[in-house]
């Protein structure tokens, strides 16, 4: 990839707001996204601490502005994420309409009136994580700073002002620290000044927030770290941000010469998975991440199965902090195993605090009452956790993490199957009353999906080596279990989604409405629960996850039959349609099913981006380029690739991280170059593998040997 410059337009004015026409790299508003969404979409954010766009002058939003990854308040289905003190609060005379645009090589957040008289900047430092700098410039009259911390009124809890920040002539300092009545908290400190010149005058705020705990280690940090960060200064900050978002482009990225909308998006998917889930250290990503309210906050499959799969590539810490947030829950996950009767650990289908199960157990279907069964009944999460684990431990090289790290949760996930599996007369193994990733249908058994996923989970498990004798006999029973569960596939190729499924109404999505449609909502839950609809890839989510424990020659079949019935009702849907497609050889196919995708919180077109990005959509976008058309998959330590390219594009570069390198692939009709800056074996195609030391391309046709 070619990255940004970061030595150009290193002043920090707001004056110098670069070229908010240049499409790949910038976010405006638009005419189809409502501007309640803008807030949203033009969130900032670095290492689990996010701000959202809201402007200046808001006296009051429905959304909080600042949230922080694993920092909840309330209990049980009510605990959501706790909203922390504002900070680009300003007072402002009535002025000329500012128009907001992110600059997304530098990371930096833009606003100016079209006369250039007010102007602001902002930005989350991506290489100071909680540390958020703001500059504003206006005429002397318009600008009117308030305290540099305020605390919302949806900032539910304790909120006390810390003492002991350092005093320095003519700034404004503020420390304060929320807490709720559980106990989470979030410090935050801020400091300002004010300067005047040629009728101009200038706003600069810098504040940092951090989680803390009873020892109050939050507060330390940001005592500490707000004089540091204040003397270094605007724009030594800005020239900072501007090196670190070229260092990060330059490892990670796309380069699609002959669509810049998509490359745009694509690059809107990778800014924001940096926003929202590059934590280190523990990364509890929520459904929405920290970008919004919605879902509460709480933690799906959406981390496990979307967003680790493409952080993974992008950031490894990031995406071992998303299992590390799950090893440390394990605990909740075996006393709800044992609370049910079962040995092992089951994880919760929604998660905060403690990793006690926080789903709701009721909600509204087009404006009627519906139980919500998801907490009791979906429970391929706890494979999905064990499968997130493993996927990291392959992609990043880690050959003793599930030995050493992750050897409990792997082991506990797979004895919690071997406890739940149910074996009939004739020694067949099933899982009754579950739901898969389709929830058009409940209370089903043997969904194929369900059945799969713990199948690999006992299998992988077993695949250890075990610490004693009683464990060997265990790892062999599971191995015995595994083989005789019930997988539905049937002589034709096909899985059936679940018993009964294919004795159902054979609807097809396009005989309701165009997709993406909500099925139940349109029909009623009872017609859709008895037709062939489904919300989500299910059976096909199989061969996304594990294509090498699917029956082989399957894809297409599966294809053929589920694509037509899925309704994509969940923003989850596109992006994994699309990146089968492009693994069974169908790229064109492959980027129109892509394209709700890409533009799903770009143009809300699912009506809620208002209540935070969807963010495994994002980390879906990010695994359909990679894993879709570029066909790259990593196993026993080698990258594959079998890229396919739609007719549209002439070339289609990349840049990720794996197995420890850093990658550049380029693709084109000729052929496939890989870049990496050290050794790496890779095969393109049916090729035998390779080791790349620098570069090394790949004809797309074989020349004959002479």
């Amino acid at each position: 990839m070619t990255a940004p410059d970061p030595a150009a337009d290193v002043t920090a004015t707001p004056r110098a707001v670069g070229d908010r026409t240049d499409l790949p790299w910038t976010i405006t508003g638009n005419a189809v996204r409502h501007n309640v969404s803008d807030a949203t979409v033009y969130t900032v954010g670095s290492g689990g601490i996010a701000s959202r766009g809201v402007v200046e002058e808001a006296t009051s939003t429905q959304e909080p502005q600042v949230l922080v990854a694993g920092v909840y308040t309330g209990t049980g289905p009510e605990e959501e994420l706790m909203a922390g003190p504002t900070w680009t609060r300003l007072e402002l005379a009535p002025m000329p309409r500012a128009e907001q645009f992110l600059d997304l090589r530098s990371g930096v957040l833009y606003r100016a009136d079209a006369a250039g008289e007010f102007r602001s900047l902002r930005f989350a430092c991506a290489a100071r994580p909680g540390v958020m700098v703001m500059r504003v410039e206006a005429p002397g009259g318009l600008l009117a700073a308030e305290q540099p911390l305020l605390v919302p009124p949806e900032a539910a809890g304790d909120t006390t002002d810390i003492p002991g920040l350092t005093q320095l002539p003519g700034i404004e300092t503020r420390g304060v620290r929320v807490e709720s009545a559980s106990g989470s908290a979030i410090a935050a400190a801020a400091a300002q000044s004010r300067t005047h010149a040629d009728g101009i005058e200038r706003l600069d705020r810098v504040a940092v927030f951090a989680a803390d705990d009873a020892r109050r280690t939050g507060v330390a940090r940001v005592l500490d770290e707000l004089p540091r960060v204040w003397e270094r200064g605007v724009d030594r900050l800005l020239a900072e941000q501007r090196a670190t978002w070229a260092r990060r482009w330059s490892t990670v990225g796309i380069d699609l010469p002959d669509d810049p909308e998509t490359e745009q998006a694509v690059r809107f998917a990778l800014f924001q998975l940096w926003s929202n889930a590059g934590a280190h250290g523990e990364s509890a990503v929520g459904a929405r991440g920290i970008s919004g309210s919605g879902y509460r906050g709480h933690v799906f499959w959406d981390a496990d199965a979307f967003v680790l799969p493409a952080m993974v590539s992008i950031d490894p810490e990031a995406a071992e902090a998303i299992v590390a947030y799950r090893l440390r829950r394990l605990d909740a996950a075996r006393e709800r195993a044992r609370a049910e009767g079962r040995r092992g650990a089951r994880f919760p289908w929604e998660s905060a605090t403690d990793g006690t199960d926080v789903t709701p157990r009721a909600g509204f279907l087009g404006g009627a009452p519906v139980p919500i069964l998801t907490g009791t009944l979906e429970e391929h999460i706890t494979a999905d956790v064990a499968w997130g684990a493993d996927h990291f431990a392959e992609w990043a090289g880690r050959t003793d993490y599930l030995a050493t790290t992750a050897r409990e949760l792997l082991v506990e996930t797979a004895r919690y199957w071997a406890s739940r599996l149910r074996l009939d007369a004739h020694g067949r193994a099933h899982l009754d009353q579950v739901i898969g990733p389709d929830e058009y249908h409940e209370t089903v058994d043997d969904n194929a999906f369900t059945n799969v996923m713990a199948r690999w989970n006992l299998r992988r498990a077993a695949r250890l080596h075990p610490e004693n004798a009683d464990e060997a006999k265990e790892f062999a029973a599971w191995r015995d279990l595994a083989d005789r569960i019930v997988d539905q596939l049937g002589p034709d190729g096909r899985y059936e989604q679940f018993t009964g499924y294919f004795g159902l109404e054979p609807l097809l999505a396009a005989e309701v409405a165009h997709a993406p449609v909500a099925a139940d909502v349109l029909l009623g839950q009872r017609r859709v629960a008895g037709s062939q609809l489904i919300k989500q890839p299910d059976v096909l989510m199989l061969h996304h996850l594990l294509p090498d424990d699917v029956a082989p020659g399957t894809l297409l079949p599966n294809l053929d039959f589920y694509g037509p019935r899925t309704t994509h009702g969940s923003s989850l849907s596109p992006a994994v349609m699309a990146a089968l497609l492009a693994r069974a050889g169908r790229p064109d196919e492959a980027f129109e099913a892509l394209r709700p995708a890409l533009r799903l919180d770009l143009d809300d077109r699912s009506g809620s981006t208002a209540s935070g990005l969807h963010l495994a959509t994002l980390g879906g976008v990010w695994q359909a380029m990679l894993s879709g058309f570029a066909g790259a998959r990593v196993h026993a330590g080698v990258l594959s690739l079998r890229p396919v390219l739609p007719r549209r594009w002439s070339r289609l570069g990349l840049a990720f991280r794996c197995l420890g390198r850093c990658v550049r692939l380029e693709v084109t009709p000729e052929g496939v170059g890989v870049h990496t800056d050290g050794p790496l074996r890779v095969a393109v195609g049916d090729r035998p593998a390779r080791l790349v030391a620098s570069s090394l391309w790949w004809p797309a046709i074989e020349e004959n040997a002479s």
